[in-house]
C-alpha cells in the first residue's frame, strides 16, 4: 500500500489540478482581475514557488517524514489495537485534518510563521494555482511539526502519505475558482471547506484573513469560533491587507526581510 502511494502521489495530485485548472477557466466564479501578460507573469511566480517546493520535498519533507514514522514509538500495538487498520487510517485523517487547523491558526497568530505563510495570501487572485503556491520556508517548517505529530501519535507512515494526498486535494479544491451550484456549495459547505468558504480566508481584510482556518473539514472553525460570518462577494479583493503582490525573487525573500514595528 505504501509503495503504491508513493508512486501514484504525484499523477494523483497532477491530474487533480489540471482537472480544475481546466474547469475553473470554463466555469469561473469570478472574473479573473489580469491582463494576459499579468496572468503569465503570475503564472510564472506560482511555478516558481512551487519548484522550490518540489526541491525541498524531496530533501527535507520525505526524508524527516520517513525518519519520523519509523522513528515512533510502537504504543499502538500494546495501548490501543482499535487505533490500526482501516479505523485506524480514518482515525488518523481525522486527527491531521484537526492538528493541522491549529497549525494553521499558529501560522496567522505567530508572526515568526506568519512571514512564511503571507507568501500564499499575497496572490492577488484566487484559483487552483494558489493551492501550491508557498514559501519552501512554510513547507520545512510544516514537515517538522508534522513529524512531531507523526512522533507524538505513532502515526503510521501509510496514514501519513494518505493524509498528504488528502490536503492537496482538498486545497485544490478549495483554492479553485470554480463556479458550483449554490444550492450544493451550501449544503456540502456545512462539512468541508468550500470555494466560497476559503474565498473569505483570501479576503485582503484580516478580520477574514484570521478566520475559515480548516482544510478538508468546516466543522473545526464552527466548534471553535473562527468561522466568518462574512458570505463570499465576487467584488472582495483577494490578497494581505494594506500589502500588495511582489515578483518571483522578492517573494523568495521576503519572509528575511525587516519589517517596521
Amino acid at each position: 500500500m505504501t509503495e503504491t502511494l508513493l508512486t501514484y502521489k504525484s499523477a494523483i495530485v497532477a491530474g487533480w489540478i489540471a482537472l480544475f485548472f481546466a474547469v475553473e477557466r470554463l466555469c469561473p466564479a469570478a472574473p479573473v482581475p489580469l491582463d494576459r501578460a499579468g496572468r503569465w507573469r503570475r503564472l510564472v511566480s506560482n511555478g516558481g514557488l512551487f519548484g522550490a517546493n518540489v526541491v525541498v520535498s524531496l530533501l527535507i519533507v520525505v526524508p524527516v517524514s520517513l525518519w519520523a514514522a519509523d522513528a515512533a514509538p510502537d504504543w499502538r500495538g500494546t495501548h490501543a489495537p482499535w487505533w490500526q487498520g482501516g479505523w485506524g487510517v480514518v482515525l488518523d485523517l481525522l486527527l491531521l485534518d484537526f492538528l493541522i487547523y491549529w497549525w494553521h491558526r499558529a501560522n496567522h497568530a505567530i508572526p515568526f510563521l506568519w512571514r512564511f505563510h503571507e507568501i500564499h495570501h499575497l496572490d492577488e487572485t484566487l484559483d487552483s494555482t494558489t493551492a501550491i503556491r508557498f514559501h519552501w520556508g512554510e513547507v520545512a517548517l510544516s514537515a517538522c511539526a508534522r513529524a512531531v505529530f507523526i512522533l507524538a501519535f505513532d502515526i503510521p507512515l501509510e496514514s501519513v502519505l494518505i493524509f498528504e494526498i488528502q490536503v492537496l486535494l482538498a486545497a485544490i479544491f478549495a483554492h479553485s475558482n470554480l463556479r458550483l451550484p449554490a444550492g450544493l456549495e451550501r449544503a456540502i459547505g456545512w462539512v468541508v471547506i468550500t470555494p466560497a468558504i476559503h474565498w473569505v480566508h483570501h479576503h485582503a481584510v484580516r478580520r477574514d484573513t484570521d478566520s475559515n482556518y480548516g482544510n478538508l473539514f468546516s466543522f473545526w472553525d464552527r466548534l471553535f469560533g473562527s468561522f466568518s460570518p462574512n458570505r463570499r462577494r465576487l467584488n472582495m479583493k483577494v490578497g494581505v491587507e494594506r500589502e500588495t503582490e511582489r515578483p518571483f525573487w522578492r517573494l523568495m525573500i521576503r519572509p528575511f526581510e525587516g519589517r517596521a514595528s
